[in-house]
């Protein structure tokens, strides 16, 4: 059965990057015991830039450990659950194969996946490797942001039961895979209700274009 390995939360902090101050949210550790989800985010957690980072479509993050081991041997070293910044690292679970509007039961919280993860500079700053982004996304092992559609309280150890999975089979990793690969995909990838709407507005871009 697929579980939480890790529920990881930090607030933001400023930090120097590449010479300048930056206030990021991306340096999260691992907690011990029952941790609340909250409709935004996890209790405990937080973002510098809203715009870009929390909010009801990307309350939560999560990342396999099985991709973190993939990265761990990309680069050479080792990699701690949440060095992706992520929220809840995974076992057991194909992230990456998750169909956009699945929905996940940990704990007593309900959460479904609505969007991957598109790399900003600070995942760069988070592992110390200013180029890492641009390996990140054309890699299409993205994690999932999920949006709480019931609050409750979650733990490291928790199995991830998967209630529900739509029949369209749009994917996180198709979504990732299209946005850096083949934007002519971007049908199939409306072809997922549950997107999120920035996301959704995004591709429907594309799509005219492409048109």
């Amino acid at each position: 059965m697929p579980y939480v390995r890790s529920v990881n939360v930090g607030g933001p902090q400023e930090v120097t990057w590449l010479g300048r101050p930056v206030v990021t949210g991306i340096f999260k550790r691992p907690v011990e015991g029952r941790v609340r989800v909250r409709r935004h985010n996890l209790e405990g957690d937080g973002q510098a830039d809203l715009e870009k980072h929390g909010g009801e479509y990307k309350a939560v993050y999560a990342y396999a450990r099985e991709d973190l081991d993939f990265w761990a041997g990309e680069l050479g070293r080792d990699l701690s659950d949440s060095a992706m910044g992520e929220n809840l690292t995974t076992v057991g679970l194909d992230v990456t194969g998750a169909v956009i509007g699945e929905r996940w039961r940990i704990g007593s919280a309900l959460l479904e996946v609505v969007q991957p993860r598109r790399p900003c500079f600070k995942l760069g700053l988070r592992l110390g490797d200013p180029d890492f982004p641009q390996r990140f996304g054309p890699a299409a092992r993205p994690g999932a942001y999920l949006r709480v559609l019931e609050e409750g309280e979650l733990g490291a150890g928790d199995e991830i039961v998967v209630e529900h999975r739509p029949a369209h089979g749009v994917t996180v990793g198709l979504v990732a895979y299209a946005y850096f690969h083949d934007k002519s995909l971007a049908p199939r990838v409306l072809a997922a209700p549950e997107l999120a709407p920035g996301a959704r507005q995004t591709w429907e871009r594309f799509r005219r274009h492409a048109g």
